[in-house]
């Protein structure tokens, strides 16, 4: 039976009221939000409690909405600058940038997309509750405003979906006005003069490439031999490449050592891999070195609950806490710190509540870093492979080999497709180029249904888009035989 009710607690809590719910998800970023709505819509009384004054978490406010933004608008800039004249398009005058009306839009944008947010709790009548949501008990959280526990919150099931945080090295002191995070590099009130970046990730080369194209001088400081290190060797070298030609500078195989401020410059020392040590001066410094589990005052002691090493909450194969009636996902688990991965895992625990089968292919949620060119890869890459020595084939085709994109002088990059020597199946799609970010979903739909690269490659695909590198890749791979190369 679906209740909600709402009681006076005793003399003791005289203004305290316990409400209770069929389901309370603590955390409204894209996780949060898409498992309250489902809750929602197979009949559960759902609460949703978020301790910031807007809904929508990291990725709306602060992450991918707002991050998006500011690529699209210093991309225009960009093209301004440089493109236009060579489409035919003359400007009189200079170009000039607006700043601050370039932080306006995003901001507007962030604006517009919680308060659909909002909408959406409406529509589906779950009521949100503001304030922190802490464990009391593993059967009842209270909601804390301030210093004040202003009510009770008793639910049958619960979800956790608090997200996460940028992450830092021990050693860095974050002032959070020079030394900053991806937070404050969202709503700076200049454009750097240079920019030092610390991290060759996606989040630390997304924001070099905003303010680089800006006119800010960027250099990039990574511990590993090679940016993105987590996708495929080939779209990292390609994406470098690619990104030099921008005039973006890396320190690959560097280990940052200390980050000091003094006065409106920050000093950061690194050491090459011979054990050399480098200075690097700036005005601001990113510090951009992954994201760690947000349960900072989730009192998860309370309800019987552990994290592992990395501070992430244990879960089951059912996102089952150690309390069965308890529930975790997103950023707080396991696994790929993704928004959509997050959606996945909240529709996948509503269902699992409402006595469904729902499933999720961990190896099919697709990776995308928003640089230009972009970066999409989905399933297993080279180097995975070649660890679990598998037999496999490689299709690759380059993008520059595309009508469309020399329509739209967006040439650089390629679609790699790995099938299985044997079976024809494809075991990866890799790709970087221009709108790499909507082409990856290809790949996905294709690996879904177990598509072998010649089903891939006997699809007709429109002419002229960027998608034929898709079917021309699928081509290499199934019988060698790419069409325009």
């Amino acid at each position: 039976m679906f209740f909600i009710s709402v009681v006076l607690l005793s003399a003791d809590k005289l203004n305290i009221h316990m409400k209770k719910f069929d389901v309370a998800v603590i955390g409204s970023g894209p996780g949060g939000y898409v498992a309250a709505i489902r809750c929602a819509q197979l009949g559960m009384r759902t609460a949703l409690i978020e301790k910031e004054s807007t809904l929508g978490g990291t990725c709306l406010n602060v992450g991918c909405i707002p991050s998006k933004s500011l690529l699209d608008s210093s991309h225009h800039y960009e093209d301004a600058l440089k493109h236009f004249e060579t489409h035919g398009i003359k400007i009189k005058g200079e170009v000039e940038l607006d700043f601050p009306q370039m932080i306006n839009r995003k901001q507007q944008v962030v604006d517009q997309t919680t308060k659909g947010i909002e909408f959406l709790m409406d529509k589906n009548k779950i009521e949100v509750i503001r304030g922190l949501g802490r464990f009391k008990t593993a059967s009842t959280l209270e909601i804390v405003q301030g210093d004040e526990v202003v009510e009770e919150v008793e639910a049958a099931k619960y979800i956790i979906a608090t997200g996460s945080k940028p992450g830092n090295l021990p050693f860095i002191t974050l002032d959070h006005e020079r030394i900053i995070t991806s937070t404050e590099a969202l709503s700076l009130s200049e454009i750097p003069k240079k920019l030092v970046v610390i991290g060759g990730g996606v989040i630390g080369l997304e924001l070099g490439q905003v303010y680089k194209r800006l006119g800010s001088e960027v250099e990039v400081i990574e511990y590993a031999d090679r940016i993105i290190s987590g996708m495929d060797a080939a779209l990292s070298k390609e994406l470098m490449k690619s990104l030099k030609k921008q005039k973006i500078k890396f320190h690959l195989s560097h280990q940052v050592k200390e980050v000091k401020r003094v006065g409106d410059k920050v000093l950061v020392s690194a050491d090459d891999k011979k054990g050399v040590t480098h200075e690097f001066e700036s005005d601001y410094t990113l510090v951009s070195v992954g994201r760690v589990a947000n349960t900072e005052g989730l009192q998860l002691e309370n309800a019987g609950l552990s994290t592992d090493e990395r501070g992430r909450i244990l879960v089951n194969d059912y996102l089952q806490t150690e309390q069965a009636h308890i529930y975790a996902i997103g950023d707080v688990i396991k696994g790929a710190m993704l928004a959509h991965k997050a959606e996945e895992e909240g529709v996948f625990v509503a269902e699992v509540m409402a006595g469904q089968k729902p499933h999720i292919n961990y190896n099919l949620i697709p990776s995308v870093v928003y640089t230009w060119p972009e970066v999409a890869s989905v399933g297993l890459t080279e180097e995975q492979l070649k660890l679990q020595e598998r037999d496999y084939k490689s299709g690759q085709f380059p993008m520059r080999a595309l009508g469309r994109a020399r329509a739209s002088m967006d040439i650089d990059g390629f679609v790699k497709i790995l099938a299985d020597t044997k079976t024809d199946e494809v075991l990866g799609v890799h790709m970087i180029g221009a709108r790499c970010a909507d082409l990856i979903a290809e790949g996905v739909t294709a690996m879904e249904f177990r598509a072998s690269a010649e089903d891939i490659a006997r699809m007709s695909h429109a002419h002229p888009t960027y998608a034929e590198a898709v079917k021309e890749a699928a081509l290499a791979a199934s019988e060698n035989r790419a069409l325009h190369m």
